[in-house]
């Protein structure tokens, strides 16, 4: 036995037996998330189902289970099963899935006029189509054919005109009511001056004056473009009830029962890029998270471009500059206890200093005239990105404390002896050697702060944003506006959602995306660590 433990075989194997139930974790983990996520762009087969009460219904079969049995059924009971079934039709039938007994069903088909329409509201309807209405003054196309080719006809033109209306009122009355605002403030803050200058107030007011003409011809324009609109389609619904769907409410329509395997796959793509892409809607369970994307990428750089200098500055003082002793010694043990402190400690600290401090001097000094609607003085992109920035700096300066203690002295002898300051040396010696120890905290920071959720919850992150934080109104970069995270949107949708049964496919999706994105930067730090590295080591040949 003494020999056994000597040889340390049995450490080897643990270790390795350990390592790999850890990746077989790792690898269950992701295996869920992406089978869950990718699935849900999936187009899925819509059958026609009849029950033995008389109901009949068009649905999508999402999973199917044992029926759960109690102890007191006699052994020998044949099990049950039982479907879950997507119905649609949530403004109908008023919930989108049900579950339904197999021993209820007498007949399952899938005909191939079934048509799944996504919308802009109330989810997907499952229907077959009974008439076109086109314009005023024509006659209704009636029979499920002809109308889904009138529909395939006139849907573009709607489409083309809704796009019109979305550019105009984004665009030119967006840009009005920028302008206008900007205008409004103005005019209050000269007129908080004690002896205001008329000619000033008259200048502005003309500026209003034009502004108000301009608004209206663009929202003439805009009536303009809403009476083109028109059509809508009869649709019918498994058990017969009907329903009259606006062309505008349409986002798109398919019948999925005819999907062949590229046709699969070419909707699969289509509504991956949609997801990406796209705003969300219907309370965050439709559409898409280019918003919460777009947040979560720009605070991850805010928050690197502090952290990173930040801790390494405090890195290299406590390592080069200051004398080694009892003071810095517990300088060291506060910064790794504060690697420890919960999250939600840092977010309160972020609200009381970043927000109510801070954000509410910039207001009082630099914005009067838009108080009491605080500008800087409540939550936004750039506070939650120092708060977080404060959060992952202990984890940067004990990386590069870690370089810095690897660089051999003697590499710092060499050059002083040469004649260079201590200055020149950290700068041209110590720092290119301790890069990637620098670029190691900062993957880890980056890696952090992309999955926090409880500091940005209190300090700027919403469930809809109106506006990304960078446009094209000066000065472009609007670090004050609030944002949306993915960390937050799957809290928001699994945990908040009205309607879970929908809600759960997004978690799965925006989950897959937030582990892209953190492999994403990661990869991009480790790539550049790799090279330096490998320039360090031919530089030193």
């Amino acid at each position: 036995m003494k020999k056994f433990w000597s040889k340390g075989d049995f450490f080897i194997w643990l270790t390795g037996a350990t390592l790999s139930i850890s990746l077989l974790m790792v690898a269950a983990l992701l295996f869920v998330v992406v089978k869950n996520g990718l699935g849900f762009f999936w187009p899925g087969e819509v059958a026609s189902i009849q029950l033995k009460d008389g109901r009949s219904f068009f649905g999508e079969v999402i999973e199917q289970e044992e029926i759960p049995v109690s102890t007191e059924v006699k052994e020998g009971t044949p099990l049950r099963s039982r479907i879950k079934v997507k119905q649609g039709n949530r403004d109908i039938y008023g919930i989108d899935f049900l579950w339904v007994d197999n021993d209820q069903i007498v007949s399952k088909s899938y005909p191939e006029d079934i048509v799944v329409m996504e919308r802009l509201e109330w989810g997907d309807f499952f229907g077959t189509f009974k008439e076109f209405r086109g314009k005023e003054g024509t006659a209704p196309v009636k029979g499920h054919s002809a109308a889904l080719q009138a529909l395939e006809k006139h849907l573009p033109e709607i489409k083309k005109i809704a796009g019109k209306i979305r550019s105009i009122e984004k665009g030119e009355i967006g840009v009005i009511n920028h302008h206008m605002e900007k205008s409004r403030l103005r005019l209050k803050k000269i007129n908080l001056d004690p002896s205001p200058d008329p000619a000033s107030i008259a200048e502005v007011k003309k500026e209003l004056d034009a502004l108000t003409a301009e608004y209206k011809v663009q929202e003439t324009a805009l009536v303009q473009l809403r009476n083109q609109l028109y059509g809508s389609v009869l649709a019918v619904t498994g058990d017969g009830k009907e329903k009259n769907i606006p062309l505008l409410q349409i986002v798109h329509f398919y019948q999925p029962n005819t999907f062949g395997f590229f046709d699969k796959w070419g909707f699969f793509f289509m509504k991956f890029a949609e997801f990406l892409w796209e705003d969300p809607r219907e309370s965050n369970t439709e559409g898409g998270i280019f918003p919460a994307i777009f947040g979560t990428v720009m605070m991850v750089i805010i928050m690197s471009l502090f952290a990173t200098p930040l801790g390494v500055l405090a890195a290299f003082y406590l390592r080069e500059y200051a004398k080694q002793g009892t003071f810095v010694s517990i300088v060291r043990i506060a910064v790794n206890n504060l690697a420890g402190v919960p999250s939600i400690v840092f977010g309160v600290f972020g609200v009381g200093f970043f927000i109510y401090f801070i954000g509410g001097t910039i207001d009082r000094i630099f914005y009067p005239e838009a108080l009491p609607t605080p500008t800087y003085g409540t939550g936004g992109i750039l506070w939650a990105s120092l708060t977080l920035a404060l959060l992952t700096v202990p984890v940067v300066i004990v990386a590069t404390e870690e370089g810095l203690a690897a660089v051999p002295r003697s590499i710092r002898e060499a050059s002083l002896a040469l004649g260079a300051t201590k200055f020149e040396t950290i700068w041209r010696v110590v720092l290119p050697a301790v890069m990637p120890s620098i670029l190691t905290g900062l993957i880890l920071a980056m890696a952090r702060a992309a999955g926090e959720v409880a500091p940005l919850m209190i300090t700027g992150v919403v469930k809809l944003a109106p506006s990304l934080p960078v446009d094209s109104f000066f000065p472009f970069f609007h670090l004050e506006r609030k944002f949306m995270h993915l960390g937050f949107h799957i809290y928001d949708v699994g945990f908040q959602s009205p309607n879970v049964d929908a809600a759960r496919p997004m978690v799965y999706t925006t989950t897959l995306f937030l582990i892209l994105i953190v492999l994403f930067l990661n990869f991009a730090a480790i790539a550049l660590r790799n090279r330096i590295r490998k320039k360090l080591s031919v530089s030193a040949l």
